[in-house]
């Protein structure tokens, strides 16, 4: 079982503390560091100091680490062209030799739009649709030759689809909880099937439909990795795993339900759980990004009960 930090930055993060955790996600022995991709904060944080962008993070972050994989849950369709999309991650896959992973989702949070003048588009399925084929396409395309795509939404013509990234194929990540479009999207484009904040009993539902929709398609069902991203609250005791909790704004039955809480031992019961259904990889959702021993707790008492 692969344990990934996941990160929401749009609840209040500077750069210098993303990179403080992102090294300290490297030195730990975690996999992966990803962040979310929103620039208005949620609920009662208050967002300071504002927001950060997604990609321009991880190019930072490129240059800063040297083994963790880099990549996002999930890039908002809503945000950005994907002929420009694709360039900007086949550039930070360069910039990081080859440790970059592109989540892509339709994008949903319609407030951060107004906020910021971005459109929200009533289709957005459609265009997520196409955004994945030319991404896709695009990196895909050999050198010296052209990439073409004429859709409802996006029309490219004679593109040079350049830049490569460093990667033969940059991991494509696609998730969500829809019972019908969204496995047979993740069947024909993607590496990744993720269930975000799903039980263990609907994450078994959703694969079954991912992996029937694969082989659909002609894929074998297990090309994909399937995943789960959950919140994480760890304590090596009751009154640690309250403060932890505190911290975040949750209760923590909530936790216990909803996500990964209590002690160490109840995490890795839980997490066995969702490797039992077919789940390979754990997003773990750390929303107080100033706890850096709660970092050093699941490193030391979860993540080496599971190696």
């Amino acid at each position: 079982m692969d344990l990934r930090i996941f990160t929401e930055p749009q609840q209040g993060a500077t750069y210098d503390t993303l990179l403080t955790v992102a090294k300290a996600t490297e030195d730990l022995g975690f996999d992966a560091f990803f962040r979310s991709d929103h620039y208005l904060k949620m609920g009662s944080a208050d967002g300071l100091p504002g927001p950060t962008d997604a990609w321009i993070t991880l190019a930072g972050l490129a240059r800063e680490t040297k083994r963790i994989r880099l990549g996002t849950l999930m890039t908002a369709g809503t945000f950005r062209l994907p002929g420009v999309l694709a360039i900007q991650v086949a550039q930070i896959d360069q910039m990081s030799g080859g440790r970059v992973e592109l989540g892509l989702g339709a994008g949903w949070f319609e407030e951060e739009h107004k906020a910021y003048g971005i459109p929200f588009p009533k289709e957005k399925f459609g265009r997520l649709e196409e955004q994945l084929a030319i991404v896709t396409g695009l990196w895909a395309t050999g050198l010296g030759e052209t990439f073409d795509f004429h859709g409802e939404f996006y029309d490219l013509t004679d593109s040079p689809a350049l830049p490569k990234p460093a990667q033969a194929k940059i991991p494509v990540l696609v998730g969500g909880h829809g019972p019908s479009r969204t496995p047979a999207l993740a069947a024909k484009y993607a590496d990744e099937f993720n269930m975000p904040f799903g039980s263990v009993e609907d994450s078994e539902r959703q694969f079954a439909r991912v992996r029937a929709a694969a082989r659909e398609a002609g894929r074998e069902d297990d090309e994909l990795t399937y995943s789960n991203a959950l919140v994480v609250c760890v304590g090596k005791d009751d009154q640690e795993v309250a403060r932890r909790a505190a911290a975040i704004g949750r209760e923590v039955p909530e936790l216990k339900s909803n996500g990964l809480a209590g002690s160490p031992a109840e995490v890795v019961d839980r997490i066995g759980r969702y490797a039992e259904i077919g789940s390979r990889r754990i997003y773990l959702q750390v929303l107080d990004l100033h706890d850096l021993e709660h970092l050093e707790l699941i490193s030391s008492q979860v993540q080496s009960q599971l190696s």
